[in-house]
């Protein structure tokens, strides 16, 4: 599905006919079902309850929001969720104040997976939009980044990672351009295959890695950097675009 579908998509489901209750399940909730509409009501409730008595609350009551939840998962205040039957958490997650997990995709159900002992920082986004987010164990996700997957442009990021302040990450994340006839946010999105940071990854702060870029083993992209092509392992990049500079 190229990136104009899922727009038309979008728009469609909320202004054609239909109840507003219908077009609230399509769009957020991604279930039909009456009780977990109410369920799902009720949590959301609950995330804006300040404190330990919200922390308490979600710790009982959210886990079931989920398609899975490991032990011991901390939701903190408000977290937004798009479709989270398709997100799967591992055991001892935390997800901080402000994090978005959208995981709308039309055909898989395991769109969205954080393995264990992963930490989301404040503000962190991930979004599925017909892509697959996978974030291994161990790894960090530092304040206000970015995850985009879209147009079955999946990102993988592996275990051990440490990913910067203000990253941004992006599968699928380049328009077709070349028909100057048509508008290009009508020409659909370029399929690049997606991003891979393989395990023990360093992103410092504010670095984009652009989609079709894999990041090998122990490699470390410099603050700043734009990554937009692959980096063997063990090396150091810097720069925009990154280039390496030298081997760890």
């Amino acid at each position: 599905m190229n990136n104009k579908t899922e727009i038309n998509k979008t728009h469609k489901v909320i202004t054609e006919k239909g109840s507003a209750l219908s077009k609230y399940q399509n769009i957020i909730i991604g279930n039909t079902s009456i009780g977990y509409l109410i369920y799902f009501e009720l949590c959301t409730w609950l995330g804006k309850v300040p404190g330990a008595l919200g922390i308490a609350l979600r710790k009982i009551l959210w886990p079931r929001l989920f398609g899975s939840c490991g032990k011991g998962v901390m939701f903190a205040e408000r977290i937004v969720l798009r479709h989270p039957k398709k997100i799967h958490l591992g055991d001892n997650v935390v997800l901080s104040e402000g994090v978005v997990l959208d995981a709308r995709h039309d055909t898989d159900d395991k769109a969205l997976m954080l393995g264990n002992d992963v930490m989301l920082s404040i503000n962190v986004m991930i979004s599925c939009k017909n892509g697959c987010v996978n974030i291994g164990d161990r790894t960090g996700l530092s304040a206000h980044t970015i995850i985009h997957a879209t147009n079955d442009c999946p990102v993988n990021v592996g275990a051990d990672n440490i990913i910067g302040p203000q990253c941004y990450l992006a599968g699928g994340g380049n328009y077709n351009h070349d028909n100057l006839d048509i508008p290009i946010r009508e020409q659909g999105i370029a399929n690049d295959g997606g991003v891979t940071l393989k395990d023990n990854v360093w992103l410092g702060a504010k670095v984009t890695v652009l989609g079709g870029v894999t990041m090998s083993p122990g490699s470390i992209a410099g603050a700043g950097s734009v990554v937009s092509k692959d980096i063997p392992e063990n090396m150091i990049c810097a720069g925009i675009p990154a280039k390496v500079i030298r081997s760890r």
